[in-house]
């Protein structure tokens, strides 16, 4: 069974959810193999998180220079990495990282890459949707190695039977690799609830909050998901540009999207219709919205999300 090449991500203390998601998909194809890539002495406590995920067999390679580096010399050990594995494809979350990883690998290694793909097939053919959610697509790469980038959240990871396997592998970053030099950086400032791209939930805000995102908030605490915003809420000022949802935003595909407020334009839509249900709440039940949800609720928002948690509290209970 040929072996499908991972990244996995981290923020240097954790490994990323979509590792399990990644490696189910790389799961359908062969046999799954997750790549670290960390600083000395860190590699083997990552690897150690991945108890319980569909994360078989992971490659660590410890090496300083990709910290000091960055894409590049990233992009340089999953090469070395991918030429001893020799993979039937290589798969990473779709990212503005790991897109500009994927494009920069498969051009190094003369294959093909796919980005955004929400499914992936056994003959590694994907689904992609397109030209801002107006088509859905299938692609696959004919010529080389697939890098194809995955994005979050796109399906359900599976449970795994017990720890990873880890294995060591050593790289030379070359000197064309190190032509940036990352002198300092900072981490995003992230609060208490999920990433936006990763989440299981979304909630999102849009005009029809008139900039009071109280009860959207109060909504994604009691269900434990995060928040969004429509492009018109972000351009007003009302929330962060960085929970933007749109095609010039962010593009999430969770399992649960709730709209709150967002009449449905296409930029919209092209960053949340891929989600798996969209539930939508607002007060023109003329909305574009509602052509896409799959349940909808015509009514104010400051009304319905307070019944929907009284009424998500008394179920619990």
């Amino acid at each position: 069974m040929a072996n499908v090449l991972f990244l996995i991500d981290h923020d240097g203390s954790k490994v990323a959810k979509t590792a399990g998601e990644l490696a189910t998909f790389a799961k359908r194809v062969g046999s799954p193999v997750g790549v670290i890539i960390a600083n000395s002495g860190s590699g083997d406590a990552l690897a150690s998180q991945l108890g319980g995920t569909e994360v078989e067999r992971v490659v660590v390679v410890e090496n300083d220079d990709v910290a000091k580096h960055g894409i590049a010399a990233a992009v340089s050990v999953l090469a070395q990495v991918a030429a001893e594995q020799e993979p039937s494809a290589v798969l990473v979350a779709s990212s503005a990282r790991g897109k500009e990883i994927a494009g920069r690998l498969a051009l190094r290694t003369g294959g093909g890459v796919i980005t955004d793909a929400v499914d992936l097939k056994a003959d590694l053919s994907t689904t992609q949707s397109v030209f801002g959610g107006s088509f859905t697509v299938n692609a696959k790469v004919k010529v080389g190695t697939p890098v194809i980038t995955i994005r979050p959240s796109s399906n359900e990871a599976g449970a795994g039977s017990g720890p990873a396997s880890v294995e060591k592998f050593a790289v030379t970053i070359e000197a064309k690799d190190k032509t940036v030099t990352i002198t300092n950086s900072q981490p995003p400032v992230k609060g208490g609830r999920p990433d936006l791209t990763e989440a299981k939930i979304v909630i999102s805000g849009g005009r029809g909050t008139n900039g009071n995102f109280v009860e959207v908030e109060a909504m994604a605490d009691l269900l434990g998901a995060a928040v969004g915003a429509s492009r018109a809420a972000t351009d007003a000022g009302w929330y962060p540009h960085t929970h933007q949802v749109g095609q010039t935003g962010k593009t999430v595909s969770p399992q649960l999207y709730i709209a709150c407020g967002i009449s449905g334009a296409i930029q919209h839509r092209a960053g949340m219709q891929t989600s798996k249900t969209i539930v939508a709440i607002n007060k023109d039940p003329e909305a574009p919205i509602f052509d896409l949800a799959d349940f909808g609720v015509v009514g104010d928002l400051f009304a319905v999300l307070p019944q929907a948690r009284e009424t998500i509290k008394s179920k619990r209970a």
